[in-house]
C-alpha cells in the first residue's frame, strides 16, 4: 500500500467518525432533513407523473 492510499484511508475513517458523531449529536435535525427530503422527492415524482400522464392523455 502506498502512502497516498494509506493517507486516504486514514482521512476516510476520520470523516466517517466525524459524520457519525455529527449525526448522533444533531439527530432530531437529521430526522427533519430526511423527512423534508422524502417530501421533496414525493413532490417531484408527482409532478413527473402528472406531466407524463398529461402527455399520454393528450395523444
Amino acid at each position: 500500500m502506498d502512502k497516498m492510499g494509506l493517507g486516504m484511508l486514514i482521512v476516510g475513517i476520520v470523516l466517517i467518525l466525524g459524520g457519525a458523531y455529527g449525526i448522533w449529536f444533531f439527530l432530531p435535525d437529521v430526522i427533519n432533513v430526511v423527512k423534508g427530503a422524502i417530501g421533496i422527492v414525493a413532490l417531484l415524482a408527482g409532478i413527473m407523473f402528472a406531466g407524463i400522464g398529461f402527455i399520454l392523455v393528450k395523444d
